[in-house]
């Protein structure tokens, strides 16, 4: 079966080495491999000492790069819809997603799109994504069922709508509806999207990785990543430490800097010991070059499963209760204090620090409203009964 590995991390911390060594690995193994970019950063041919383009390039035997350029790939893959936009922005002469001022998230958007299309089209068996630090690797993730929620409210009505309005539009607000064609390429990157999300949540080929440091700041945003990423009903089967100091440094320097990095891959270690974590050391070169990469592959990644399917976070799931039923979301690490939620519509929103998410609600649960809610032990679990009520 083919897989994608995604990994993410706070900047800085080797997320694209670890991925390179995945992928080095990986392709070691026999497997048709492709290593990929999202990160607008691209720093995968500085590893690899090449010059990498607008498409895959082989770098290794079995082994291909792609730095990938969204708005190469929007007016190449989607240039109706980039003929559309380009109309609502005439100041954009040239037509680029910088100069018009896109939406945030749309250029990680179409690089995921990206991704999905060379994963249904091309025949390789395993893609690792070098992901943008945190927080644009979350909003790349989440930017699909958020966008696929509004367009399918939009959609399909949308068409005849857009004809009646499009008049009106135009002549009150000067703005242009979208042509037919524009709206058949609209129309396309919803199901486009529908199979993204689909893709994303399936626990048998994607896997997200984070990576880490051994340093306060950054191992509580791995926390937090985590619990963002079980709120988007994400796979995390995989933390890697990096940069960890040799212990039989004969140095007073670094004597205090070991024992404050013990405490911290500690810490990680119990805060993850669902997950297989992996422990990489600082080397003593910079990581540019095959040979540099192929350090990690030999001294960390050994274990026969690095690529086998881990299904290990915790799926939302319902059950029935006697007063009605309950929804059960896996939020590890979250504070009661931060997380808020309600009813909208067809739809229980819910919301977690500084990100939301709107989940659907079957017909069944149509005639109930959310009764009480309460976070226990890492699970938020939600109670709908006949009637309403307040959560806890």
């Amino acid at each position: 079966m083919k897989r994608i590995y995604i990994f993410t991390g706070k900047g800085g911390v080797g997320k694209s080495s670890v991925a390179a060594a995945h992928a080095v690995k990986s392709a070691g193994e026999g497997k048709k491999t492709l290593l990929v970019s999202t990160d607008m950063a691209h720093n995968l041919g500085d590893i690899f000492e090449q010059n990498l383009g607008k498409a895959a390039k082989t770098i290794l035997p079995n082994l291909d790069a792609y730095e990938i350029d969204p708005e190469y790939v929007m007016e190449n893959d989607f240039s109706a819809v980039m003929s559309y936009l380009t109309s609502l922005f005439p100041e954009a002469e040239d037509g680029s997603m910088q100069n018009m001022g896109m939406i945030p998230g749309m250029e990680e958007l179409f690089s995921l799109l990206k991704i999905a299309d060379i994963y249904r089209k091309e025949d390789y068996e395993r893609i690792f994504v070098d992901c943008a630090p945190t927080g644009e690797t979350l909003s790349l993730l989440k930017f699909p069922e958020l966008l696929s929620w509004y367009m399918e409210k939009f959609f399909p009505i949308g068409k005849v709508a857009v004809r009646m309005l499009a008049p009106v539009s135009k002549a009150a607000f000067q703005v242009e509806m979208p042509n037919k064609n524009a709206m058949n390429e609209i129309e396309k990157m919803f199901l486009k999207l529908v199979e993204l999300q689909e893709l994303l949540k399936d626990r048998a080929v994607t896997s997200v990785r984070i990576v880490t440091t051994p340093e306060k700041m950054v191992v509580e945003e791995t926390k937090r990543n985590y619990m963002y990423l079980n709120l988007y009903n994400f796979n995390v089967d995989g933390i890697y430490i990096n940069r960890i100091l040799p212990e039989d440094l004969d140095n007073d320097f670094f004597a205090q800097w070991i024992s404050i990095q013990k405490e911290y891959v500690t810490c990680i270690k119990e805060s993850f010991a669902a997950l297989p974590v992996y422990e990489i050391p600082w080397y003593d070169e910079e990581l540019r070059g095959e040979k540099a990469i192929r350090r990690i592959v030999e001294d960390v990644l050994t274990d026969k499963d690095v690529f086998a399917v881990k299904n290990i976070t915790e799926r939302e799931y319902y059950e029935q209760t006697e007063a009605g039923y309950q929804l059960n979301v896996f939020l590890p690490y979250a504070e009661k204090e931060n997380i808020d939620l309600y009813q909208a519509a067809t739809d229980l929103v819910i919301r977690a620090g500084n990100f939301k998410r709107s989940i659907p609600l079957p017909n069944t649960l149509r005639s109930y409203m959310v009764a009480g809610a309460k976070l226990e032990e890492g699970i938020l679990q939600i109670r709908f009964e006949k009637g309403s009520g307040e959560h806890e």
